[in-house]
C-alpha cells in the first residue's frame, strides 16, 4: 500500500472503527477516567515518581546490582500511596481496558494479513482477550 488517500474507502472504513469505539457505551467513562487524571498535576507527579523509580530499580537488576531492602521498600511504599488514590486507579483500569482494545483490534488486522481475508471471529479469537471476560 503506498500513500493511502484521505478520502479512500479504507481510511473511511478505519474512521468508521475509531466512530464505532467511541460510540461504545463504555467510552465516556474511560474517556472520564483519563481526563480525570490527566488535569491533576500532583497525581500525574505521584505516577512519574513511581515510574522512575521502577525504571531505575529494573535497571540496577539489569545491570547485575543488588537492590536494598530500603530500596524495594520504599518503591512499594510510593507505588501502595499512588494505588490507593481513586483517580490513579481508575486512570490505570482505564488504560488497562484501552489495552485490550488496541490488542482485540491488532489481532484481527493481524489475521487479515495473515488470512489475505476479513477474518471470521473465531479465527482471531482464542478464547481469551485479555482478561475481559467477554466471549
Amino acid at each position: 500500500m503506498e500513500t493511502i488517500a484521505k478520502e479512500s474507502e479504507f481510511i473511511q472504513r478505519a474512521l468508521d472503527l475509531c466512530g464505532a469505539i467511541a460510540s461504545d457505551s463504555d467510552f465516556p467513562a474511560l474517556r472520564q477516567k483519563v481526563d480525570a487524571f490527566m488535569a491533576d498535576e500532583p497525581v500525574k507527579l505521584q505516577f512519574q515518581q513511581v515510574n522512575n523509580m521502577g525504571q531505575l530499580l529494573r535497571m540496577k537488576q539489569s545491570q547485575g546490582l543488588d537492590l536494598t531492602d530500603e530500596e524495594v521498600a520504599e518503591f512499594e511504599k510510593v507505588r501502595e500511596e499512588l494505588l490507593n488514590n481513586p483517580l490513579a486507579k481508575d486512570y490505570l483500569d482505564a488504560q488497562q481496558q484501552i489495552e485490550r482494545v488496541h490488542q482485540v483490534v491488532g489481532r484481527f488486522l493481524e489475521k487479515t494479513f495473515e488470512l489475505g481475508r476479513r477474518p471470521q471471529y473465531e479465527e482471531a479469537h482464542d478464547g481469551s482477550c485479555g482478561g475481559c471476560g467477554c466471549h
